[in-house]
């Protein structure tokens, strides 16, 4: 016998409930083997913790003559997580062995997780899934593949590493485990993952030995544990949350909503004015994919607008893995709502994601984190596609797909992290095609420094690097070709959109300050060194290339500073474009973009949006500066240090994007009057027809719910016989007419020839009725029209109406 006081070098725990009938069987086979085997594993106690068992389970413990089996008790039912805490609070080992009651796991498997523990492990937990496990009598099929996919969510949100956390035979280091279990809280069969987790976070190696496993009948686990276990499994991973990671998104949404604050409280009424005709477009984006969603249309083409010929969407940016799930809330709320709720979430998951990425990979202050992920997400030329672009502002995927990259490089499960990428990428294919080239792009940048500054790391991670990218390719091959094929050979499909011979930025424009600069915009300026206002694409201002060039030179010992240096430098070379001037002389130089100019897919780029690139190692590079100013005890440093991180960033928060309010859809489109006037296979024509300058009938269409078709548009198709990509629908003569009249207020003379033609072009577009609503030039469009249709016009609901039906 053991006295109570005397020292304990194995402890065995049995939980136990309502198990008269199995328990005996279990301690005589643990007690008969502890004792043959006491010169290995020395003193020696079993400890049976009952579970508040409604049946003769104590009896059996205290039946026996053997001092060294107790039992604790619990009053009541609580769970196996109870019992465990009471059992392992209750012993005494060197070493500690939990063991179900139904003993799955003969006891002779101690030997081998006893041996793993003296390599110097904490934790040696038996395992059914890593080679060299035996599965001599399996459970049922469903219990299988319920218990594999809470592994794979286990593995996922809790205890990376670990294949099989559930099987009931785990030894621990005594001490360890009496710590992990009393900071355990969970009392049912989640605690495994718990305690798991308690000492993966405590940086205590654990291993996971392969053990021989038969299953018992009379099993405890219930279908619905498995769902309870996944509940508890998210309590666990919620307690895990630092309440400043809870806070930091939350601030993020704050951010975005204040951001979109002219729109966002009410988006079917409110336009933002710098979208130019953007909003309207993808709102009818959002529309069209709720439209052939809900009727089971081909999600990739629709002829609702450019009709007859139609769009391409999937040569467009329609962004279906976003539309598609917001479909819901379109058909719900309407495009307006869905479309601002997007927007402004995304944004927020963005920031997040970067957040994220920077708190795993580059420092763990969070107040840094927060610095660097703010700009990344919120810079000015995130700001500026605020307006118009969500496939550039809602990059969530990107910090995802990066951190699965490093992984690969790793080399630890590059199947598994290849096949996860492969998804990423597949869903960020329908996010976005042009932002993740330009992702890819930065990634280049960043790992060919990195390669040159860390030699060896590099010789390391190339070999799982390549291997995990030609699992990732070979998972989303599958899933993008067709789609991929119907954007590039399918109808309406282009070979590329032309942007001029240089859409590169200026010098000027990286030093600049943006329009919504809230303190140091100046609109004028911005304007004159951009395309547009959704296309600002740089405008970092000079105080953040200062202060992002002294981090350099400061930090320029470590090597993830130089790769990021190179990084940001070398993005916005390339965003200069083929040429570059420099500024106020009349030199012109060729730029490292004449390389990509003309090559397939970079030929469609506007070359200037790959500045954008810069904002998340600008951000990483400001988080490594207020991670290492927060670490210095130098007050002086750190004051003058925080303080040029707050002048360089103060000229760049941004003001709220501009809205007003929304020109009101006429009645008679709202009203539904349009319908006497166009059959199912017509179109309405509204004038001007739709373009990238004047695409309020698309907003008409929405508003009436895609009720009728129209040509014109303003999307990406093809023109001529070579299919060059142009922004609209390829113009006819009537269209170029009437656009002209519309932005001119000059009408032609118009005789014969004009009148055929209009019939012609009429003809083509299966037009039911034209519709002039009022607008500049209204008159003189007016005259037009009476004289292309031959007859006067009729109002009608706010609206001049020509009805093209014969006889009418």
């Amino acid at each position: 016998m053991t006295a109570a006081t005397e020292a304990v070098d194995l402890s065995v725990v049995v939980p136990a409930f309502n198990e008269e009938r199995r328990l005996g069987p279990t301690l005589d086979a643990i007690t008969a083997y502890l004792h043959a085997n006491e010169g290995r594993f020395g003193a020696w106690e079993v400890v049976v913790a009952d579970d508040g068992s409604t049946d003769g389970t104590r009896d059996v413990v205290t039946a026996r003559d053997d001092a060294r089996v107790h039992l604790v008790t619990s009053p009541r039912n609580r769970g196996k997580g109870h019992a465990l805490r009471l059992g392992v609070a209750a012993s005494r080992g060197g070493r500690v062995l939990v063991t179900d009651a139904d003993l799955a796991a003969p006891i002779e498997e101690l030997e081998k997780l006893d041996k793993a523990l003296g390599e110097g492990h904490t934790a040696a937990i038996g395992s059914r899934s890593v080679p060299g496990a035996t599965i001599e009598s399996r459970q049922h099929r469903l219990r299988e593949l319920l218990g594999r996919a809470g592994n794979f969510l286990i593995r996922a949100a809790a205890v990376p590493g670990i294949r099989d956390t559930q099987c009931g035979f785990k030894l621990f280091d005594g001490d360890h485990a009496r710590e992990a279990f009393a900071a355990s809280r969970l009392n049912g069969w989640g605690i495994d993952v718990e305690v798991l987790q308690h000492f993966h976070r405590s940086g205590r190696p654990i291993a996971e030995v392969p053990v021989r496993w038969a299953h018992q009948s009379g099993s405890k686990v219930r279908p619905l544990d498995y769902a309870r276990v996944l509940t508890e499994l998210g309590r666990l991973r919620a307690r895990s949350v630092r309440p400043v990671d809870a806070l930091v998104p939350v601030l993020f949404l704050l951010m975005s909503v204040a951001l979109y604050s002219g729109r966002f409280f009410d988006p079917a009424h409110r336009y933002l004015v710098d979208s130019l005709q953007d909003q309207n477009q993808w709102e009818w984006f959002f529309a069209v994919t709720a439209h052939n969603v809900a009727h089971l249309h081909n999600p990739f083409f629709s002829d609702l607008q450019g009709f007859p010929d139609g769009v391409n969407l999937m040569a467009n940016t329609v962004m279906l893995g976003l539309s598609v799930p917001f479909t819901p809330l379109t058909l719900l709320a309407g495009p307006a709502v869905a479309l601002s709720v997007c927007m402004a979430f995304g944004l927020a998951a963005t920031a997040a994601a970067w957040y994220w990425l920077i708190v795993k990979r580059v420092v763990r202050q969070r107040a840094a984190a927060f610095v660097g992920a703010s700009l990344a997400a919120f810079a000015p030329p995130m700001v500026s596609h605020a307006n118009a672009h969500p496939n550039f502002v809602i990059l969530f995927m990107m910090p995802l797909i990066i951190d699965r990259a490093l992984r690969l490089c790793a080399g630890t499960r590059v199947v598994r992290d290849g096949v996860v990428l492969g998804l990423m990428v597949a869903y960020q294919v329908f996010l976005g095609e042009e932002p993740l080239l330009l992702a890819s792009i930065g990634m280049v940048l960043f790992a060919a420094a990195y390669a040159v500054v860390r030699r060896d790391v590099c010789g390391a991670a190339w070999r799982p690097l390549l291997k995990g990218l030609g699992v990732a390719a070979a998972v989303c091959a599958p899933i993008v070709l067709i789609p991929l094929y119907y954007q590039f050979a399918g109808p309406q499909s282009y070979r590329s959109v032309l942007h001029g011979d240089n859409s590169g930025n200026s010098p000027l424009a990286l030093l600049s300050f943006a329009e919504r600069s809230m303190m140091a915009g100046n609109a004028a300026r911005a304007n004159d060194l951009s395309p547009n206002p959704t296309e600002q694409n740089a405008f970092y201002g000079w105080p953040l290339a200062a202060l992002a060039f002294a981090i350099v030179v400061r930090l320029w010992e470590r090597p993830v500073v130089r790769a990021l240096a190179f990084t940001a430098a070398g993005a916005a070379v390339l965003s200069l474009g083929p040429t570059f001037q420099i500024p106020l002389t009349h030199t012109v130089y060729p730029g490292p973009w004449a390389l990509l100019a003309h090559r397939p897919l970079f030929e469609s780029v506007i070359e200037g949006r790959v500045a954008m690139v810069c904002a998340p190692a600008l951000g990483m590079l400001l988080a490594i500066a207020v991670d290492r100013l927060a670490a210095t005890r130098e007050m002086g440093t750190q004051y003058v240090g925080l303080l040029a991180v707050c002048l360089s960033l103060l000229p760049l928060i941004p003001a709220p994007l501009k809205a007003v309010d929304r020109a009101a859809v006429p009645a008679f489109i709202t009203d539904g009057t349009y319908k006497s006037y166009v059959r199912a296979d017509e179109s309405l024509v509204p004038v001007p027809l739709p373009d990238p300058g004047a695409a309020e009938a698309l907003h008409w269409q929405t508003a009436a719910g895609l009720g009728f078709k129209v040509p014109g548009g303003y999307f990406n198709g093809p023109y001529g016989p070579d299919r060059v990509g142009i922004y609209g629908a390829s113009p006819r003569y009537t269209s170029n007419l009437l656009r002209d009249i519309r932005y001119t207020g000059v009408v032609p003379t118009i005789g014969t020839n004009w009148r055929a033609q209009a019939k012609a072009d009429f003809a083509f577009w299966h037009a039911g009725a034209v519709v002039l609503a009022p607008q500049p030039h209204d008159d003189k469009l007016r005259s037009a029209l009476d004289q292309l249709v031959g007859r006067p016009g009729t109002w009608v609901d706010g609206v001049w109406v020509w009805d093209l039906h014969r006889g009418s």
